[in-house]
Order: structure tokens, then sequence, then C-alpha cells
């Protein structure tokens, strides 16, 4: 690819509408996923991104001498995990605090919140850079620290980019995935005050430059996690830029915001995900970095914190973990293959999900984490090709989990009247085999007396939806069973 260089102004940047929840009312999914399959330039920077990603898994996987085997041992040890969750949990409680750290324990996004603040409050934090955390993105607490008065940097490029342009990730693993080079550039020309500039080195190097200076002056600290090994307190965060290894070295105070269900139990089982996350997220046999830390600064140290700190977030999980039937949800190690392969995803990008989990496995989690009756429409964002499944590095059957929550809102008397009265139709049509070749017949008369050029473009309600944005191909004039008849006399 050339990129220019280039210090003409382009046209104003238009900032997207961003998904809006009102208190008490159910997430209106269609109206941002019907504005998104409109925008042809959101679909081209999603799907060229997405199909990169999922064909470079593909290929990675297949470095492995057996890479179904390993998925099912890495679903095995996440499973064999939740499953005797309050005995890893208080190990891992144990070893954090063998070795100096300090852990919390909260409830809810609140909890947690109130917790960081006050380690911040008592200790004096003016100045904080956080590496990239999807927990805590999905508690706000950036727009917490912004509100509290705090000099607070994101310093993964994609989430600073995010940041400063007061946007929501798209993606769990790439959070700019629904920009292109241009919308970037204009970005930093607006928010540095500097001449338009499209060079991705040359954005790099402003961004570097910026972030460098935060780096130096933080005393507060803060990731992630994207495992946790019980038996020796260890947090793994894995990046390919380095900022991590930049904000757990550098600050005088480090905290690590981790999710309830990140654990596994031993070092040798975190090398068994290891092998799986780069590959299943961008097509890499590893990461550029991954770090390992959990203490705080022994004596003779030259870098490390003063303090350590880990908060466990509940925020619903052990409500799904309390659930037998979706407890295998948790398995999650957010790489973002399922969305990589999803066809849904990629033709309305993450927004349209309404949370900081899009794609198929936030169809699942949302729903179960903030509420069914919030997010009805999510269960049914799928087209349950099971492309999904198998993309999953740790086989989380997802197709299955979203039946099963489509039946749960049928048990709750969701959907319309009309919606029900045609499956009662549909219901009786197959019926009897009679029937159902009456009804065949009737369908294929009415397309083929309406199609036009050999396609259907338009038809009444509720099949209206389908051609409001595909075309329908004429059926043929005979069908498959009619030419098995005829080969047969």
């Amino acid at each position: 690819m050339n990129f220019t260089t280039t210090s003409q102004n382009p046209a104003p940047r238009v900032k997207a509408s961003l998904p809006i929840i009102e208190p008490g009312k159910a997430y209106d999914f269609d109206r941002y996923a019907d504005a998104a399959a409109r925008d042809e330039r959101l679909k081209r920077a999603v799907d060229n991104a997405v199909v990169r990603n999922d064909r470079g898994r593909a290929q990675r996987m297949l470095d492995l001498p057996d890479p179904d085997a390993l998925r099912s041992l890495a679903g095995q040890i996440k499973q064999h995990t939740l499953d005797n969750l309050d005995y890893y949990l208080l190990q891992l409680k144990k070893s954090v605090e063998a070795r100096g750290g300090v852990v919390h324990f909260a409830r809810d996004g609140e909890e947690a919140t109130r917790i960081i603040l006050n380690i911040c409050q008592s200790n004096g934090v003016k100045s904080i850079i956080k590496s990239k955390s999807m927990v805590s993105e999905e508690i706000e607490l950036g727009h917490t620290f912004e509100r509290e008065g705090y000099d607070v940097v994101e310093t993964d490029l994609g989430e600073f980019i995010v940041q400063i342009d007061h946007d929501k990730p798209s993606h769990i693993v790439t959070p700019i995935i629904h920009k292109d080079r241009q919308s970037i550039a204009e970005l930093f020309r607006d928010y540095f005050k500097t001449p338009y500039d499209d060079d991705p080195k040359a954005l790099t190097m402003q961004a570097r430059k910026h972030l460098r200076d935060k780096f130096r002056r933080a005393d507060f600290g803060m990731t992630g996690g994207n495992f946790i090994v019980a038996e020796t307190g260890d947090i793994c965060c894995v990046e390919n830029e380095g900022n991590v290894r930049q904000s757990t070295t550098s600050p005088r105070i480090l905290l690590s915001l981790v999710g309830i269900e990140k654990l596994v139990p031993r070092m040798q089982d975190l090398a068994v995900m290891l092998k799986l996350l780069g590959r299943s997220a961008t097509g890499q046999p590893m990461t550029v970095y991954t770090s390992i830390f959990g203490q705080p600064r022994l004596a003779g140290d030259r870098d490390g914190p003063e303090q350590f700190h880990l908060v466990l977030m509940d925020n619903g999980r052990s409500r799904i973990l309390a659930s037998e039937e979706y407890r295998e949800t948790l398995r999650c190690i957010r790489c973002g293959a399922c969305l990589n392969a999803c066809p849904i995803y990629r033709k309305i990008g993450g927004h349209s999900y309404g949370s900081v989990y899009p794609g198929p496995i936030g169809a699942l989690i949302t729903p179960l984490l903030n509420g069914i009756e919030t997010f009805p429409d999510l269960p049914k964002a799928s087209s349950l090709c099971g492309a999904c499944y198998e993309a999953c590095p740790v086989k989380i059957n997802i197709p299955k989990h979203l039946i099963n929550l489509r039946r749960d809102l049928l048990g709750r008397g969701s959907g319309s009247k009309i919606e029900k009265k045609v499956y009662k139709l549909y219901a009786w049509m197959m019926g009897t085999p009679a029937r159902y070749k009456l009804a065949a017949l009737g369908s294929r008369l009415f397309l083929r007396f309406t199609a036009r050029n050999g396609f259907v473009r338009r038809v009444p309600p509720p099949g209206s939806g389908w051609t409001q944005i595909r075309d329908i191909p004429a059926p043929a004039a005979r069908t498959f069973r009619d030419e098995w008849k005829r080969s047969r006399r």
C-alpha cells in the first residue's frame, strides 16, 4: 500500500453517533445495526481488518501439531478453573499477599471504582497511565478518572485514539478497527493542532512523543490482565506495543483490575493459553510482548512499583457462574476470534452491539451480565452459522447458548404478536407433508410472479426486512423434488 503525506486539510471529520442506552428501556439494536449496515466506509474498514486476522488465525493454527486437541485442552483448563473458582480465588489471594501485594474484591463496577479512587486519594496520585483493559472499559473507569480531575491517559495507541476522540472501542483486540487512516489523521490534526499528515509512521511518532512524557511523569500505573496464575499470583498481559512494560515499571503505584474469571491454576496452564491467544487474535505465533508481574519492587530492584494492588471484580460474573447452563461463556479469553469470523460483525461493526463486548461473544455475555431484558435483540444478532464456535480457542459453543437465550426470551413473553402469529402459521404449515407441499408451491408461484430479471427485490412484511438490503433469487421453474421424480422414471 502506498501511503501519502500531505499538508492539505480534508473535509471536516464527522463524528459518528454512538449507541445510547436509556435506563429502564431495552437497547434499540435494530436502529444502530441498520445505520451501520448502510455505512460503506465502516464496512470496508472493519471487513478488511477482520478478514485479514481471521485468515491469519487459520494459517497460524496449522503450525500446531494438533490444534483441535489444544483447543479442547484449553477449554478443559478454563472449565475446571470456573468449576472450582472459589478455591483458586483464595489460592490467588494468598499467593499475591505472600509477595507483598494487596488483593481487593469488588462486587460490582461501583465498588471497584471506589476502591481504586480511595487508593489514588490516599497516596496523593495526580497522574495516571493506563494500559489496555476491557474491564476498565466495562465500568468506564477512564471517564471517572477524568471527572475526578486526574491527568489520565490511555497508553495503548488504539485506546488513546478512542480516548481523545471521546469514542468507544469497537473490537475486543483492535479498538479502532472502525477507523481508517484518514479519520485518525484528521483527529490528530484537531487534537494536537498540527498540519494534516496521514502517514502512519508520522502519526505513530506524534503519539509516541506525547505518551513518552506521560510515562515519565505518572505516579500511578494501571493494567488489566489477560490471565492470572493462581498458584504463583502472577498477572500476565500480552501486547504488541510495549506500553504495559512502561505502565508496570515506571509509576510508584501499580494496580491491576481484572475480572474474576481470568484465572488459570498453574504456569503450565498459562503456556497452553499463550499458544492460542496470539494465533486466535491476530494470527501471530506470540504477541511481541508478554509481561508477567505481580509484586512490589524488591530490595535492590532498579525499577518497579512501591505498591502493588490487585482488584478482582465480579460485576455479574458470579451470576453467570451460578448457572451451569451458561457458565461455559466465562471461558472467554477475549481474543476476538469470534468477531473476526462472524459475518454479522463484519457488516455492522462493534458499536451496534451497545456494549464494550461486541460480536458473537458480546451477544452472549452482554445480556448475561446486564440483563436480557435490557439487550433482548442481541441473541438474535447471529446467523447461527457456527463460524464463531469453529474459531473459539477454548471451544465455547456460542451458537448453542444463543439459541438458549432466544428460548429464555420466549419464556419471558418476548416478541411481537405478529411475530408469534407468523411462527404459529409456519409451524402449522410444516405440520404435515401435504401442508408443506402446498405452502412450498404457493411461495414458489408468488416469488416467480413477482420476480424481475431473475430476482425478487421486494416482498410484503414480514419478509420486507430481508429484501430491504438483499434480493431473493427467483425459484426455478421445476423443484428438486420434481427433477428427482422425473430422473427416477
